[in-house]
């Protein structure tokens, strides 16, 4: 038995990566490979039984891996930043939130059969979308900007809204099953524990971590063993309140000023992908097919309701009072798929609720999956088709990504921005992405390749890399990333190549693509010219004013960087060809270049006075 479990857990992380790669490869929702895997393994092949091989051992693994996922999701929850998002976003996450629940709850009651205290359980548990499930979704469909903004961000803010919610609902009922107490004192004193002890604990690991009572590489480790340790000792307190006081913990953390709190998220969710993955697998192995066909038309019924009157009645309401035209409502009224964190905290209910004998509880899970399988399989298959006929697609993505936020890139950003391109800085140092917010540049602290960076980093409206930082061994990694996700073509780098060592020389495939602005061009050289007063310049070329000229004014030491040609952006990557007219030139020019500009400017001015003198 020891082998066999031991194999199993073994089969499970392999199975989880390679199902996490194929997503990432195929562009599709991971919880896609996840389910069918599950299912194959499970009631297709009777391969893994989870309940035989685990035995006593599984409602533990299962409890724990719940807690972390809302403890990692309640840390992305800064009320601070929800108002940032839009008016729109914040009104899903709260009004639309509660249409949901209603719409769905109510609906469950009368064509499921459940009481109402468990179909207001099964609607707060599946108002959650989830970023895991709608970032791979956008990059397929590639909806505009503002409404690829919008479902980003409701799901990464509703995660934890409707976890909280979720927790809260089973919480009261998991009190009026016991008929020894009373309900409201029970319930009474169940929020007290979760929310008293969540808030304490949260504010005092917050403590530790500001005044660095740890050490740097504790610091992960740390947090995680501190929460699962509150974890237990709530639920020994009080049973069932573990859940409330890890989501209350991480709000309250999330939420505490002067706390850098991105290495433990990244942590948490490198940790939480292979978890829920990992879990969704064992899930899925453990539904029962014959449970899902057991629905019959009611699940069907319910799952249309779902999708077709709760998701447009709260996007329509939500969207009073905002700018959103109709076809932008009718897209997002059908973009709204269930996510892992709906399977994984409905399976931990449903057997908590089994032990209390509550009545319909065994048809949670597999009417969750119900809906999970039914928006995600439907939503990803029809989304793209429907924003062309709705004419709601991004179109050509000309913005760009600055991996580096020195002062040469927020120059540079400011002037892009300034001509309306969008542009997203990105970089590990705290200082340069200080100055680049004190500009009000939009960037991104924390490395662009990492999984905080998958579902924060705002790629919207964003269609080509530059890497302008100084981190060598970061620079080719970021590259590789980025062409899958972008494409060869569209990533671009500078020679940092030079001086290096023979081990330290990188690879002839990537330092064919490594020249942008020139071979020459390298980030020692940039920050040397913009210390010395270099500034970067905007210059209409017109049939008045040719490139020709502008080179006779600058001289050849000016340094060609972009160009804007009907909308389009496009990157001088190597030797400069003569540029035609109507073209608007953004370039870098040393301070020679600009002694030279005022000397031609001189000489033009001595000799315009001189023709005018003689024609006098």
């Amino acid at each position: 038995m020891v082998e066999q479990i031991t194999a199993m857990l073994g089969l499970l992380g392999v199975l989880s990566l390679l199902c996490q790669w194929l997503g990432w490869k195929l562009r599709l929702p991971a919880i896609l490979p996840l389910l069918l895997c599950g299912l194959i393994l499970g009631p297709g092949l009777n391969i893994l039984n989870p309940d035989a091989i685990f035995g006593d051992l599984l409602f533990p693994i299962i409890s724990l891996g719940v807690a972390i996922i809302l403890f990692e999701g309640a840390l992305t929850l800064n009320f601070s930043e929800i108002k940032d998002h839009g008016r729109m976003v914040t009104n899903l996450v709260t009004i639309g939130t509660v249409i949901t629940w209603v719409c769905i709850s109510t609906a469950t009651h009368f064509l499921i059969g459940f009481q109402w205290e468990v179909a207001m359980l099964f609607g707060a548990l599946v108002v959650v979308t989830g970023p895991t499930v709608i970032v791979p979704m956008l990059r397929s469909v590639k909806p505009k900007s503002e409404l690829a903004r919008i479902l980003r961000w409701e799901g990464i803010v509703i995660d934890p809204i409707g976890a909280l919610l979720a927790v809260l609902v089973f919480e009261y009922i998991a009190v009026a099953a016991d008929p020894t107490e009373h309900v409201l004192y029970a319930l009474g004193y169940m929020l007290g524990i979760g929310l008293g002890l969540g808030a304490i604990t949260g504010y005092l690991l917050g403590i530790i971590i500001k005044r660095h009572l740890l050490p740097h590489y504790l610091k992960n480790a740390g947090v995680l063993t501190i929460m699962l340790g509150v974890f237990v000792a709530s639920n020994l307190l009080q049973e069932e309140s573990g859940l409330l006081t890890v989501t209350v913990m991480g709000i309250v953390l999330a939420n505490m000023r002067g706390i850098d709190i991105a290495d433990i998220i990244e942590f948490k969710e490198t940790l939480t992908v292979l978890l829920i993955s990992a879990l969704f697998i064992l899930l899925a192995a453990r539904l029962d097919s014959s449970a899902l066909l057991d629905l019959g038309w009611g699940g069907f019924g319910l799952l249309c309701i779902v999708m077709f009157i709760a998701r447009p009645l709260s996007v329509w309401v939500c969207g009073i009072g905002t700018s959103l035209r109709r076809n932008d409502k009718w897209f997002l009224s059908w973009v709204a798929p269930r996510g892992i964190v709906a399977a994984a905290v409905s399976s931990l209910f449903a057997i908590k609720l089994e032990n209390l004998g509550v009545q319909g509880a065994g048809l949670i899970v597999p009417l969750v999956f119900l809906i999970i399988i039914g928006t995600v399989v439907i939503q990803s298959l029809t989304a793209g088709a429907w924003a062309r006929f709705l004419n709601v697609n991004a179109g050509s993505a000309q913005g760009l990504l600055i991996f580096g936020a020195s002062h040469f890139s927020r120059e540079l950003a400011k002037v892009l921005r300034s001509k309306n391109i969008t542009v997203q800085l990105a970089d590990n140092n705290w200082d340069s992405i200080r100055l680049a917010r004190m500009d009000n540049i939009p960037v991104y602290f924390g490395n662009p390749t990492s999984e905080h960076a998958g579902n924060f980093l705002d790629m919207t409206g964003i269609g080509r890399l530059l890497v302008l930082s100084p981190y060598r061994q970061l620079n080719p990694l970021v590259c590789f990333h980025f062409q899958d996700l972008l494409g060869t073509k569209k990533v671009f780098g500078l020679n940092n190549n030079e001086g290096s060592s023979a081990r330290h020389q990188l690879s002839e495939s990537y330092l064919e693509r490594m020249c942008l602005f020139g071979e020459s061009v390298t980030y020692a050289k940039l920050a040397s010219l913009m210390s010395k007063g270099a500034v970067i310049k905007s210059t209409n070329i017109t049939d008045s004013f040719s490139f020709d000229d502008f080179v006779a004014r600058y001289g050849e030491c000016a340094m060609p960087l972009v160009y804007l040609a009907n909308g389009k952006v496009n990157i001088f990557t190597g030797d400069i060809a003569k540029l035609v007219s109507g073209i608007e030139l953004i370039s870098l020019l040393p301070l020679e270049a600009q002694t030279l500009a005022k000397e031609h400017d001189l000489a033009h001015q001595v000799s315009s006075e001189a023709m005018t003198k003689e024609e006098a």
